[in-house]
């Protein structure tokens, strides 16, 4: 029996892979205007990391990490998701906490993590995320919002509306924990295993869950918005002030808490119609303590990342064709029509090649009706046949497959026509 790839993993062919490469390519042109960079961090970091970053009693660490003993007994995780692993870089190489210096990174790649697979998320899944560092402004949330939001326009996803929340300082998320745990004391043993175990633990965890029945337990308990000291209710003020200024739509939603224990103040994520359930293609907010959490400088910071499967699936809906999935203009077939002519076309190939064109040859002998034929399927303009008239003359016949028109023309000229 054939060995198959495991469940919860896909293989990512060259038509789907296009999808990739615009988003991919986009990110770069967006976030470079920015003025963000790039960074590659490992796929892999020691288990640490995400278990204080994340917290204890987020789904993600306590259910979802893929955790193994190295060789050297280390505990070592691949990586859930792209923020801890970033932070941790930016300590380790000492590029956090100089005197107003900011820092906008950005990155691509695989993330991991063993939950039940469905339509846009798999258990190796892509994502692209942004970082800011150094900024307590909340202009910098607004700004963040903002780019994320220009970035799926030039998908051509269209105008789109992100969901915003504040969860207040830490000071005044220990303040709504503690009415929570007093709230549903009465209720501890109806709710789920748990959710009994995040009240003793992390109450605002509570309103992360998916169980209908707790949720209803939920809808009487005290508002986090209500528990926010002046502070963080001046700073949400001013990001909404901030995103109407830059012309960004959005809504609020006041039990939005997102996925991570390091999120403080805004929180955000942006959604596309025609995914069903699972309708978030991109999440973040600010985490101002994270960086001195794991170890670094006192450091204001936020960020996001986007979910590249759901983002392909949301441009399948909307018939958005990737950008590298159009033959490219001006892009030539060559046909040798006997075995003598194929060091001639293989040249040929290169030539065409080395001007930036496109030139597929397939190093076969042909006739001319296969070759036409190979041409037309590869979808190019153009045809480049060589028959032993033509090897004797080091010429070709140029056929245009649009037109129809060819003609004759030397072999050390067709690269320069072609381009």
């Amino acid at each position: 029996m054939p060995i198959q790839a495991p469940r919860g993993t896909v293989d990512i062919l060259p038509d789907e892979a296009a999808y990739f490469q615009t988003m991919e390519d986009t990110a770069r042109q967006v976030f470079l205007r920015y003025g963000y960079g790039e960074i590659r961090t490992p796929i892999f970091e020691f288990t640490e990391l995400f278990s204080r970053s994340i917290g204890e009693e987020t789904d993600i660490v306590s259910k979802e990490m893929y955790t193994f003993a190295d060789r050297r007994g280390r505990s070592v995780t691949l990586r859930p998701e792209g923020t801890a692993p970033v932070v941790r870089a930016l300590i380790e190489r000492n590029l956090l906490g100089q005197q107003g210096a900011q820092v906008k990174i950005y990155y691509a790649g695989p993330m991991f993590r063993y939950e039940r697979p469905q339509a846009g998320r798999q258990r190796q899944f892509t994502t692209i995320g942004v970082e800011f560092f150094g900024c307590a402004s909340p202009w910098a949330d607004a700004e963040v919002i903002a780019m994320l939001s220009e970035y799926l326009e030039a998908l051509g996803l269209g105008k789109t509306t992100t969901r915003i929340n504040s969860l207040g300082s830490a000071a005044s998320q220990k303040a709504y924990n503690a009415q929570v745990r007093r709230s549903l004391a009465a209720l501890k043993d109806r709710l789920c295993p748990d959710c009994r175990r995040r009240v003793e633990i992390n109450p605002l965890r509570v309103l992360d869950c998916k169980v209908p029945e707790d949720q209803a337990l939920f809808a009487d308990l005290p508002s986090l918005v209500d528990s926010m000291d002046e502070p963080s209710r001046a700073h949400y003020d001013a990001v909404r002030r901030a995103l109407d200024r830059l012309g960004v739509a959005y809504e609020e939603r006041p039990g939005l808490v997102r996925g991570f224990d390091y999120y403080t103040h805004t929180v955000f994520e942006t959604c596309l119609a025609g995914l069903g359930s699972q309708d978030a293609v991109l999440g973040g907010g600010r985490y101002d303590g994270l960086v001195e959490e794991l170890g670094g400088p006192p450091t204001p910071a936020l960020g996001a990342g986007l979910g590249l499967e759901r983002l392909v699936l949301a441009m399948k809906a909307m018939k958005i064709a990737p950008s590298g999935s159009a033959p490219e203009e001006k892009s030539v077939c060559i046909v040798a029509l006997g075995e003598e002519c194929i060091e001639a076309a293989a040249g040929l190939t290169q030539s065409i090649r080395a001007v930036g064109r496109r030139a597929l040859f397939d190093y076969t002998a042909r006739s001319i009706k296969s070759g036409l034929r190979a041409a037309n399927r590869a979808e190019v303009e153009f045809s480049a046949i060589i028959g032993g008239t033509e090897l004797a003359e080091s010429a070709c016949v140029l056929k245009n497959l649009r037109t129809g028109e060819e003609k004759r023309v030397p072999l050390d000229q067709v690269a320069g026509l072609v381009k």
